[in-house]
């Protein structure tokens, strides 16, 4: 009987933990880090993609975002819609041919105030031959796949 009491014990025990390690790690593949770490207000106050830090971080829409100081932080939260790439910071020429390919913080461009991000410096070199009709492309393709994960592309 004691034994019975102990193995029902165990079994309750090992059923919490797997339950809290479940949640944990749903909490965080729900909150990513948004650009690799790097600084949104950089691209457009200094024309350069800058390092964030994880002293200076600001959580919008379950993403955080990290922050080279605490006066781009402070920038980027009176207005983060501003500041956030196109496309959920996927690849702008990925999208414009419906596919979602990673950003590269690093081959960036900004067009009318707008972040724009492609996966490599071959890529962004497409995507720059005919950047009107490419970002007319992304804009009719993206509300159709934003919600879709890469691999359903």
């Amino acid at each position: 009987m004691k034994h019975n009491k102990f193995l029902a014990i165990l079994f309750m025990a090992f059923s919490l933990l797997q339950t809290s390690t479940t949640t944990f790690a749903a909490d965080t593949a729900n909150n990513t880090v948004g650009v690799h770490g790097y600084d949104l207000v950089a691209y457009q106050t200094v024309k350069t993609a800058a390092s964030g830090s994880g002293r200076f971080t600001s959580i919008y829409k379950n993403v955080t975002y990290l922050f080279a100081s605490e006066a781009n932080k402070k920038v980027f939260e009176e207005n983060p819609e501003k500041y956030l790439p196109a496309y959920g910071g996927y690849c702008a020429y990925g999208v414009s041919i419906g596919k979602k390919f990673d950003g590269n913080p690093l081959n960036w461009k900004l067009i009318d105030g707008k972040l724009y991000l492609n996966l490599d410096t071959e890529i962004a070199g497409l995507w720059e031959k005919d950047l009107a009709t490419n970002i007319e492309k992304a804009n009719i393709a993206w509300p159709k796949i934003q919600d879709k994960l890469p691999a359903q592309l």
